[in-house]
């Protein structure tokens, strides 16, 4: 029902141009589920009016970061009624990510699709306090390059790339993320090389 329900107000919204992309978005992050149906939305948009493709890319992605703060604020407000609520399970799996690199694990969150847990990385970012301005960058990068990467692809292919979406959106998303961690491990790498070197050179002198 509520996959119902939720389908139909997506419709609903699409009617309202950028503003109903970002209501979309926004309840997406926060209180009903529109799973890969923003994204269909997008695409419909951006093909629509292609020229208008990064205004409604960038629409969604505040959209969702605007929800997304929602439930991060309720959570790190009302910390002991959610660590209740949420299952154990769940936030046992996301915490040791979020402990070792807030940003990384929730701009990794970002870029997924669903079934990815974005909502349960969210609530264990309110939970753990994690920084607000680190939290809202990496759904920033995150949101961004996937709202990107949908409305160019409506803008440029039309309709059509909604079937391209259908079949490939968990690969590009994974060529994504496997992207951001590649350049995550090569910064690491660089740091412990030659960072120390560096550190010790300016100290001798």
């Amino acid at each position: 029902m509520l996959k119902y329900l939720s389908a139909k107000l997506g419709h609903v919204l699409v009617l309202y141009g950028a503003w109903g992309l970002f209501a979309m978005s926004f309840l997406d992050s926060s209180f009903i589920p529109f799973p890969v149906l923003n994204d269909l939305s997008l695409i419909v948009m951006a093909s629509k009016r292609p020229a208008w493709w990064p205004f409604y890319a960038l629409a969604s992605t505040l959209g969702s970061i605007c929800g997304a703060y929602v439930v991060y604020g309720v959570a790190r407000e009302g910390g002991r009624f959610f660590w209740r609520k949420t299952p154990p399970a769940a936030l046992a799996r996301v915490q040791p990510w979020l402990e070792r690199n807030d940003f990384v694990a929730i701009l990794v969150a970002a870029l997924l699709p669903p079934p990815a847990p974005l909502k349960v990385f969210i609530l264990a970012a309110g939970l753990l306090r994690v920084n607000a301005l680190r939290f809202g960058l990496a759904l920033l990068a995150g949101r961004g390059l996937r709202f990107a990467a949908d409305a160019w692809l409506g803008a440029r292919y039309g309709v059509l790339a909604q079937d391209y979406l259908r079949h490939n959106l968990g690969w590009a998303s994974l060529a994504s993320v496997v992207l951001v961690v590649g350049l995550v491990i090569l910064h690491r790498w660089w740091k412990r090389r030659y960072g120390g070197n560096a550190s010790q050179a300016v100290q001798q002198k």
